[in-house]
């Protein structure tokens, strides 16, 4: 794609990196085959080829971010399909990223945007307060229908929709520990106990730790560490992301420091994007350009990690799981097969669903600023694994774990609490209602 940005403009950083994004373009369109908003609204403007003309247009004429543009971007799920599907390489991902942080210091969203975000931020990056926002989600719940009639209250209404009935109460195993490994110790790795996952599923990482220390290998749960950042970055808060990465490299660098780390772990896929990310989002900041280029490589979804463990291969449980990959393991994080192995090892039956490859409508706080696109999605995978009459439905990500959930009765379960259960750990709870294999 030619580009005309003047030499003023390109000693921007931010702009010089997205003009040689454009330039890798060639217009092909393979982008639009598997991107979900394109798919769904047959809208060129909501492919990512018709979101790069719109980005292009913004940044070559320097010009504010207006209402089009807003909504188009807005609708991009940062699934990142196209970069699977881009053969020419465009770091769509990096693009969006900085058209984001544009929208955000030049667009002035209307008021009830504005507060539902500006709530979003200030709550669930925050363990404390989400817990809290969770339970008088259960006083608010019977008004969804009335906050539904009104457009700019659709969000709310989402939000209500999505909250548990039930809140689990803190875990032991979020809170800073070392566990020490219950056999000849064999590796030390750092844990990620994140913002929404403990609140919404503290089983995931107790799970994860019950699993590993088993294995042999030691766990950190480090003191200090919090949200690291996603949730805020792809609202284009670009500071308050990247005082969390900050803080998350502090602390990793510590334990690096103290005991040395073979890995840090994370559980949550939308998470281990962002964490496998800090390299680049801290690039230019000359204080942790080299100790966040070292976190992010030591950054590992857990089945990656798990995969380096040489597991046995376990009898057979007679359930087929549908596994559902979750866009940023699997074109964010580009780990297709590992969790896939893992489970059949571990003795279930596996099954792709049918465009596997297209996004359940989660994304971060998607499913709650774009219920409409959202829940066509949802019901769109939904179908699609339902379809291959699974026992168990398994993924990598909380955010898709509660969406799809929230639209069948199949169990939904994390790939780790599976992969515990088979090699000695605790059954699932959410199969508790299912006969024992």
């Amino acid at each position: 794609m030619q580009t005309n940005f003047t030499a003023e403009q390109l000693a921007d950083p931010h702009v010089a990196e997205a003009e040689s994004i454009l330039r890798k373009c060639v217009h092909c369109g393979f982008c639009t085959a598997t991107c979900p908003t394109y798919v769904t609204l047959g809208n060129e403007l909501d492919s990512p080829r018709g979101r790069i003309y719109l980005i292009k247009d913004m940044l070559e004429n320097g010009r504010p971010a207006d209402d089009q543009i807003v909504t188009h971007i807005d609708r991009c799920l940062s699934c990142l399909a196209c970069t699977t599907t881009c053969p020419s390489g465009v770091d769509y991902m990096h693009l969006v990223d900085h058209a984001r942080i544009h929208i955000e210091k030049t667009y002035r969203r209307p008021l009830m945007n504005r507060l539902t975000r500006n709530m979003l931020a200030m709550v669930l990056p925050y363990p404390g307060r989400f817990r809290l926002a969770l339970k008088l989600a259960a006083l608010g719940r019977p008004f969804a229908g009335l906050f539904d009639q009104v457009k700019a209250l659709k969000p709310i209404a989402a939000m209500l929709r999505l909250a548990p009935s039930k809140v689990a109460p803190p875990s032991d195993f979020a809170k800073p520990a070392t566990h020490a490994a219950a056999a000849t110790r064999r590796g030390r790795v750092a844990i990620l106990t994140g913002c929404a996952q403990p609140v919404l599923d503290p089983g995931i990482n107790e799970a994860a730790i019950s699993l590993l220390t088993r294995l042999g290998v030691e766990v950190v749960v480090p003191q200090g560490e919090g949200c690291c950042g996603a949730l805020v970055h792809h609202m284009g808060r670009e500071e308050q992301a990247l005082d969390s990465a900050r803080r998350n490299v502090d602390v990793w660098t510590r334990a690096v420091e103290e005991g040395g780390l073979d890995a840090i772990i994370v559980t949550t896929s939308g998470c281990g994007t962002t964490i496998k990310d800090y390299g680049h989002m801290l690039r230019l900041d000359p204080a942790y350009a080299e100790k966040a280029a070292r976190v992010s490589a030591l950054a590992k979804d857990v089945t990656e990690y798990l995969s380096t463990l040489d597991l046995p291969i376990a009898e057979t449980k007679g359930l087929t799981v549908a596994y559902h990959s979750a866009c940023s393991l699997q074109h964010g994080q580009k780990v297709t097969m590992a969790p896939k192995l893992l489970l059949k090892s571990a003795g279930f039956t596996v099954k792709d669903p049918p465009e596997g490859h297209l996004c359940c409508g989660s994304a971060g706080t998607y499913n709650i600023m774009q219920p409409e696109i959202s829940a066509r999605l949802k019901a769109r995978k939904v179908k699609n694994i339902e379809s291959t009459r699974p026992d168990i439905i398994a993924a990598g990500n909380i955010g898709c774990m509660t969406q799809i959930g929230s639209a069948t009765g199949i169990p939904v379960v994390h790939t780790v609490e599976l992969l515990n259960w088979a090699y000695g750990g605790e059954r699932p709870k959410s199969l508790d209602q299912r006969p024992a294999a």
